[in-house]
């Protein structure tokens, strides 16, 4: 799809606060209210926005402890792989990549307490006979955290 500077100019509003006004967007990026509706429905139907969603600051909310998990597979044919991209795909990852280096997948993860976290692990690591090894790190602080795409 190609995006023209109109398209650029609503998405980076967009990304900032999606939650504004029809009125006000138009204003920044200077087009009707009803030429930024039909672009925002474009986008959409597109795939180019994929969620309008509340960022949620996970101390505020009990979430206290951010894991970042390097995983390595022990077999990486397709199905395997596959089989562990639907498990690392549950409520409870935040993230998961699927990387190339010493590890197959790099989940990010934020929970409550590490016994929260021991029972995750158990399930999803420790049981998972496809698991060859996982490393956890413990993050100490959010330096910065944002879901913004540079346009």
């Amino acid at each position: 799809m190609d995006l023209d500077e109109f398209d650029l100019a609503l998405l980076a509003a967009l990304q900032r606060d999606n939650s504004q006004p029809l009125r006000e967007l138009a204003e920044q990026v200077h087009l009707s209210s009803a030429s930024v509706q039909r672009r925002i429905q474009r986008l959409k139907k597109a795939g180019v926005i994929q969620a309008n969603a509340a960022v949620i600051n996970p101390d505020k909310v009990g979430q206290v402890i951010t894991l970042m998990v390097e995983v390595h597979a022990d077999r990486t044919q397709s199905a395997d792989l596959e089989v562990m991209k639907r498990a690392f795909s549950g409520p409870e990852i935040q993230q998961c990549y699927y990387v190339t280096g010493d590890a197959d997948f790099l989940l990010v993860l934020t929970v409550a307490s590490m016994t929260v976290f021991q029972g995750i692990a158990q399930r999803l690591f420790h049981d998972n006979p496809n698991v060859k090894w996982f490393r956890t790190i413990v993050v100490l602080e959010r330096v910065k955290t944002t879901l913004q795409v540079t346009l």
